[in-house]
């Protein structure tokens, strides 16, 4: 567990290491210091909380998005959505470097939220 991370919504881990892989468990648009507080309006705010709630699990085991090979991205409006997180998305990485993806339309995600995003990161 991350102690600046966010406070989880179920019995998990932030993240497992298993010979110098991580596996970063799906974070959700809330805010860590707020952690009941109303999720962001729209696709985009929701990615950019889970994202920022991302890079705190990762610098919290000293790791950065840099370091990520493969991302999981769940949506609950994948037909709505799925332009909007394209659109953001590459701002997150170096260009030129981005992680593998799976991008998956699922009927609900915990907390409301229209995006859960997880990652697996290979420590140098």
């Amino acid at each position: 567990m991350v102690n600046s991370g966010p406070r989880p919504v179920a019995p998990f881990s932030h993240a497992v290491e298993a010979d110098g892989w991580v596996f970063v468990t799906g974070q959700m648009p809330t805010d860590p210091a707020a952690p009941d507080a109303p999720l962001p309006e729209g696709i985009e705010a929701q990615t950019r909380r889970v994202m920022a709630n991302l890079a705190i699990v990762l610098e919290g085991i000293g790791l950065s998005f840099e370091h990520v090979t493969m991302a999981r991205i769940y949506l609950t409006q994948f037909e709505r959505d799925y332009a909007g997180l394209n659109a953001i998305w590459p701002s997150f990485f170096t260009p030129g470097k981005l992680p593998a993806r799976t991008t998956i339309g699922v009927t609900a995600l915990a907390v409301g939220a229209l995006v859960e995003i997880d990652l697996v990161a290979k420590r140098p």
